[in-house]
Order: C-alpha cells, then structure tokens, then sequence
C-alpha cells in the first residue's frame, strides 16, 4: 500500500458514503411506520449501497488518514467523518437497533467495532473526539453481539455476512484491544465449542456460492488467534490436511470475475483479498519450520495479485465495498491484533 492506492481507495468511498441509492437492506417491516428512507432510518450510515459497506467504508478512512496523516486526502476523508459521526446521527442509530437489537449481526456489527477500535488506536484529537461521539453506539453493539452470542447453539458455515468465524475474529480483536477479558472469553469459549473438534474439512468445494469469505480459512484464521502456535499446528492438521500434500496449491484458486457488474460475482473480488490475509494469518501463527509456510505463501500471493487487479473499478458492484478488504489486506490489519 502506498499514498497513489490509499488515494484511489479513498476517492471510491467518498463516491458513494452518502449515495443513498440504490440500496439494500434487508429489514422486518411492522407497520408503515417503519418505511423510510435509508438517511432517516441510520443517518450515519446509509450510503454505499448498505449498512454495513457503509460501517466499514468509515473503517476504510480512518485507517488510511491514519496511515498516511500527510496525504492529500485526508482533510476530505475527515470532512465525511466529521459529517457523519455526529451525536445526533448516532442517536438516530441506537434508535434503530433499539427497535431492531440484532440488525446486521453479526457482520455489520464486526465492522462497527473495528471502526470503533481503529479511533482508539489513533493518537489524533480529532479520532478521539469522535471516538466519543461513537462510544454510546459502540456500548449498544457489543451488548447486543454478546448477547447474540449467548444464545448462538450452531455456527454459521457459509461464505457471506452471517459466518460466524469471521465476526468473532474481528470481535475477539476489539475484545482484546479494550482488555474486555469477560467479552474475549465468551468468543473463546464458544470458538472452541464450535471448531475445536472439527477435523478433514474439505477446502476443494469452496467457494459454497457467491462467497466473499472463505468458511474454512475464516474458521482457521480465528483458531489461530485462540491457539499456541504449537497446539494450532496439530489442529490445522486435522483439520486442512490438504496443506500437507504437494498438491496443496490445488485445493485452492483464486476465481475469476466474469462480470464485473455482477453484484454477486463481485463477491469474489472480496473472497480472494480475504483469502490472502486469512492465509497469511495462518502462517503467522504457525512454527517458523513449518513445512506447510512456502506452499501458504505462495497461494497467499496468488490470492493478492488476483484480488488486486482492476480492485478500483468503478463498478459500484465492487467500488462500494471492496476496498476495505484490500485495505485490510495491505495494511495487515488482522496481523497487528
């Protein structure tokens, strides 16, 4: 990542952070009440086509201002934040979760918190005065992700927004970032309830459909977090045998976006970019002999070079969202958790 990226980066954002339409949103109706437009009903988070796109459209500039504080556009990239982290747009916020407690859960809510913990770690007056803009917002997710968690018996294995592994990597990294060791624990005990035990997953059938996430890399890179590098070995070789093979390379291409106006097949645009950090976390947390590291090097690579080609395509199937992941992706973001 460098300042010419972070800026085309950026410029797709701020393209569409308040572009209200078209929109998607997939929400219980009661009453007639509950038909609005999406600025009325989460005024801080409407645009880019989603709730979540929108959450982590916010993420994606605050961690690119905060990397680059000198860039050219870091005076617009505050503008928008500053336009919408607002106390009276965050109150429209927790209104509509009062109303809708699981709204987004458990993706969107991931993302809310990454936002949250990227303003923390910011040593900038502005990020800390809308850090506590966001902290009542902030409260009300993690409470209602906790309590969404307590009552979760199965998890979920697909490869988009309600994967369960993926949101609790995310969560686990606020958790430890506030020192929340209640909140840290619950995710662990619950990860170890649903994977710990999980053996011969068979990689070669992804992607399940239109996934941007991979369900058996996002469980493997949320083991690694909860594991010693020892005892994840083991379990990574139980559980992806194929890793072990010459062939390992093979269980896992990078797939190819025919139409780029697609709004699922954009989808693998993210999966390969989320591929590539979840290998390379995996590798990060495996012993430096590990014979498995050159051939999760090179699929990680793969990975990287497919997701970044045309990654700044205006096709708003992809500009509203897929940076993030390539941000994520360069900045190493999960690594620094």
């Amino acid at each position: 990542m460098d300042v010419r990226f972070a800026t085309s980066f950026v410029k797709l954002v701020l393209d569409c952070i308040d572009r209200e339409y078209p929109h998607s949103q997939l929400c219980w109706f009661d009453s007639d009440e509950d038909i609005k437009p999406p600025r009325e009903v989460t005024p801080a988070f409407y645009g880019c086509l989603d709730w979540h796109s929108a959450v982590h459209g916010h993420w994606l500039l605050v961690r690119l201002c905060r990397c680059f504080p000198s860039a050219a556009f870091a005076d617009s990239a505050r503008a928008a934040l500053d336009c919408s982290l607002t106390p009276a747009k965050i109150q429209g916020e927790i209104a509509h979760l009062q109303k809708r407690p699981f709204f987004e859960c458990p993706y969107g809510f991931a993302w809310l918190l990454q936002l949250a913990m990227e303003l923390r770690e910011w040593d900038d007056p502005q990020a800390k005065a809308w850090l506590v803009t966001l902290a009542p917002l902030e409260t009300v997710v993690a409470t209602n992700f906790q309590l969404w968690l307590q009552k979760l018996v199965s998890p979920d294995r697909t490869g988009t927004h309600s994967q369960t592994a993926f949101a609790l990597g995310l969560v686990l990294d606020w958790a430890r970032s506030r020192s929340d060791r209640n909140f840290a624990d619950a995710i662990a005990t619950k990860a170890r309830q649903f994977y710990l035990h999980d053996c011969n997953y068979p990689l070669q059938i992804e992607p399940l459909a239109y996934d941007f996430i991979s369900p058996g890399l996002a469980e493997a890179d949320l083991m690694r977090r909860l594991l010693a590098p020892i005892d994840f070995a083991n379990w990574l070789s139980n559980f992806l045998p194929q890793f072990h093979t010459a062939e390992a390379s093979q269980c896992l291409q990078p797939l190819q976006v025919e139409n780029p106006n697609d709004y699922y097949q954009a989808h693998f645009r993210g999966l390969n970019l989320s591929r590539a950090w979840m290998l390379a976390g995996i590798s990060s947390h495996l012993p430096v002999d590990d014979p498995r590291l050159a051939p999760l090097h090179t699929i990680a690579d793969l990975h990287r070079q497919h997701g970044s080609l045309d990654v700044t395509s205006n096709c708003y199937a992809s500009s509203h969202w897929v940076g993030t992941f390539a941000v994520y992706l360069a900045t190493a973001r999960g690594l620094g958790c």
